[in-house]
């Protein structure tokens, strides 16, 4: 199921705890370049939810991680894969959004794109959605900003599912 599995994240049995969100904004985050779906979701996720501020920056290795940037989704990471849980999920759960049934649905098939598990019905077409901006993208900031677009329409869809009909 892996695009590419070199430089994946190993999960790490770090106790997830609550963070502040006041804490996070108008930050450098920081991730691997060559995004694929973990590091997209999480960017999305970051940029909606988290720090509506927020500017990336696209790493060669975990080295090249600028000082008072956070982390995401790389050994070592402030923010990346724990207990079996990809960094799209670490995110919710430690910025308490997991009660949101929208982020939880897009967490799920990101889950299974990144590394499997139980499928998703969903988890095809935002591959293929995916796969299409990655094919065509220039550079990871047009790569993001294609997915940004993809991200905000799932989680749209999910959220009007979610709305109790009237």
């Amino acid at each position: 199921r892996l695009e590419d599995a070199r430089g994946e994240p190993h999960s790490s049995l770090r106790h997830l705890r609550p963070l502040d969100r006041k804490t996070y904004q108008n930050r450098v985050w920081a991730t691997r370049k060559k995004l694929w779906v973990d590091r997209m979701a999480s960017a999305w996720l970051i940029r909606r939810f988290i720090d509506p501020s927020a500017r990336f920056v696209w790493i060669d290795g975990p080295r090249d991680r600028p000082k008072k940037a956070v982390g995401f989704d790389f050994d070592g990471a402030q923010f990346t894969h724990v207990d079996g849980r990809v960094t799209f999920e670490v995110l919710l759960a430690g910025f308490g959004l997991e009660g949101d049934a929208a982020l939880a649905s897009i967490g799920r098939a990101v889950h299974f794109l990144d590394v499997g598990g139980t499928p998703v019905p969903d988890a095809k077409g935002l591959e293929t959605m995916l796969r299409g901006a990655k094919e065509k993208a220039r550079s990871d900031d047009a790569l993001l900003a294609d997915a940004m677009r993809t991200f905000d329409n799932f989680y749209s869809a999910y959220a009007s599912q979610a709305e109790p009909r009237r």
